[in-house]
């Protein structure tokens, strides 16, 4: 499922910041328990986690949330280095995605959980076609509290993750790209995995009612594309 978010030039971009959109559906003000009102609206905000690229293409992670509640785990993509953006699968309901990371131009992960309200049932989205769709695979067979706090891939069939359990972690480790994991350890302290160092190329900065993408230039970060904090008023 492949959904426009909006398609606007970069200048206009950077002056306004792009838009996603929301519509406050019946459906969700009810099943969230959101109280909106005329005169009091549940402000929705965008936002953002994490940054990665794959060649031209950009993904950017986050959620969809109001000052109480969680709504939707959100992927924004861009195919054209930042100039234009869609979302490339549905939205997730009750969930955040958080960390990205592409092996190569076909390989990558996000990794994800729910929130009601609580973290649990950490997953990982999965790709292998370049971004073009995306596979849920839950870390665990049975509804478990916690979440994601670190992973990454040294090839497309090998990789390890962090889960953080209130405090507890445990290190996990996948021979299948991420379809199955094995535990490797626990332990009541911090557990660092040992991955690339290169610095990033992208980063995302807030400012208070925008968030800014930029790319690491040669002297200096260099926009490329700014997205809008608040994205909607429900009433």
């Amino acid at each position: 499922m492949k959904t426009a978010v909006v398609v606007a030039a970069a200048s206009i971009a950077f002056a306004q910041g792009l838009k996603v959109d929301y519509d406050c559906p019946a459906a969700d003000v009810d099943s969230f328990g959101l109280s909106c009102s005329a005169d009091e609206p549940c402000a929705v905000y965008l936002e953002l986690s994490g940054v990665e690229s794959a060649g031209a293409k950009v993904f950017v992670t986050g959620n969809l949330h109001t000052d109480r509640t969680t709504l939707y785990g959100i992927l924004l993509a861009s195919e054209d280095g930042g100039k234009t953006w869609a979302e490339p699968m549905a939205r997730l309901r009750a969930a955040t995605l958080e960390q990205i990371e592409f092996l190569d131009f076909a390989h990558g992960w996000i990794s994800g959980q729910t929130i009601e309200p609580l973290p649990r049932d950490p997953f990982l989205l999965i790709t292998t076609d370049g971004g073009k769709t995306w596979t849920r695979k839950a870390i665990f067979e049975d509804s478990t509290f916690g979440s994601i706090s670190q992973f990454w891939f040294d090839s497309p069939s090998s990789g390890r993750l962090v889960i953080d359990h209130s405090g507890q972690r445990e290190a996990y480790q996948t021979n299948t790209g991420g379809e199955s994991w094995e535990l490797e350890q626990k332990s009541d302290h911090a557990i660092a995995l040992k991955g690339r160092t290169l610095e990033p190329s992208l980063r995302l900065r807030a400012d208070g009612k925008i968030f800014h993408l930029e790319r690491r230039g040669e002297q200096a970060w260099e926009p490329v594309a700014t997205f809008q904090i608040h994205v909607a008023d429900c009433r």
